[in-house]
């Protein structure tokens, strides 16, 4: 199998492309020639995604024996406001050559036990060759908007013939079904409203639901609340209850469900030997476009992923993004964001609202 090897872009080079990306009306030549620049960057990531997402899902099937696992190459667009963002107020540092998570892959376990034993076990002490380069653990100390999951991240490194590919970075996330649940239901809100509740900017409201909703979470998981939260229970559940209220939260999701019409479904439950899939949704006309890929597929998998996000940049109703998956019938359960599927997050959240009634 042929995978995209880097052309040789100096890390001088790979920031260049960065910057031309983010300034203000880059001239044609130099956006096509950063534009190429990064193409190859991020498409270099694909076999050392791919290395960790194999014991990723080894490991992670010997803690948790149903446990799903993926992986993706980073959006354009999500790679260009990462580089645009500044943090307390400072001007954006970040270089493209420094970013960490171009390349991921997930595993998401029943529970967060099972997802701490298989950090403990097989990544914390269990021996890999790649240099572990930092781990964040979110949940130990969750993000100040709710975010919460474990994040390893690894400089792939080979003594053999993929040596090309030494010190690109990888991220591994680690978490549990729970956390997964919110995260996708932050991924269709976004989507639907038009926000970037993920990358925190959007409507205040939406923002503190989340937040709280993490924060229920993590009691129900017994573990650390988010900071600057409600940490009475009681208090909490009738805090979310009122604002789920004000927003008709659990109405709002179950009608996006409903509006979108899945095409070539068959297709994706009829493709035993697919591992790539190209998701393309079109809010406008109310559709999530699936293209599969076989293993031999990938490099083909990539520049159409690039394609599309050419044709359709600057469209926020459309949304690409490529993903690996081992079995077709994961599909929605690791991405349910891609088809509004929120119907588990919104059982958890019906049992939190009713837990208390008003006084």
């Amino acid at each position: 199998m042929a995978w995209i090897k880097p052309k040789g872009y100096s890390k001088t080079q790979v920031d260049w492309a960065g910057k031309i990306l983010t300034s203000d009306l880059p001239n044609e030549q130099d956006a096509s020639k950063a534009f190429e620049i990064l193409d190859n960057w991020r498409a270099s990531h694909s076999y050392p995604m791919h290395i960790f997402k194999k014991r990723l899902k080894w490991t992670s099937e010997k803690i948790d024996p149903n446990a799903l696992t993926a992986q993706r190459l980073k959006r354009i667009p999500s790679i260009i406001r990462k580089l645009e963002r500044g943090y307390q107020g400072k001007k954006p540092t970040m270089n493209l050559s420094q970013m960490q998570d171009i390349g991921g892959c997930r595993a998401v376990l029943k529970t967060m036990e099972l997802s701490t034993k298989l950090i403990d076990k097989y990544y914390l002490k269990g021996e890999l060759k790649h240099k572990r380069v930092r781990i964040k653990d979110y949940v130990k100390t969750p993000k100040e908007d709710g975010y919460r999951s474990v994040h390893l991240i690894y400089r792939y490194f080979s003594d053999k013939n993929k040596d090309a590919y030494n010190g690109l970075l990888i991220e591994v996330q680690i978490r549990s079904k729970i956390q997964h649940l919110w995260a996708t239901a932050i991924e269709t809100v976004d989507f639907f409203t038009r926000q970037a509740i993920k990358s925190n900017q959007g409507q205040k409201e939406w923002l503190d639901f989340f937040k709280l909703v993490s924060s229920a979470f993590a009691m129900v998981e017994n573990c650390p609340a988010v900071p600057n939260t409600l940490q009475n229970e009681k208090e909490l559940f009738l805090e979310i209850k009122r604002i789920e209220k004000e927003l008709n939260v659990i109405k709002s999701l179950e009608h996006w469900t409903k509006i979108i019409k899945v095409i070539q479904e068959k297709k994706v439950k009829q493709s035993k030997h697919a591992e790539f899939f190209l998701l393309e949704l079109d809010i406008n006309n109310e559709r999530l476009f699936i293209t599969t890929y076989t293993k031999g597929q990938s490099e083909k998998a990539i520049k159409d992923y690039a394609k599309s996000e050419r044709a359709n940049a600057g469209k926020n109703y459309y949304d690409v993004v490529l993903v690996g998956i081992d079995d077709a019938r994961d599909l929605q359960k690791t991405y349910p964001n891609y088809f509004a599927d929120t119907k588990e997050f919104i059982e958890i959240l019906k049992e939190i609202i009713n837990k208390y009634k008003q006084e």
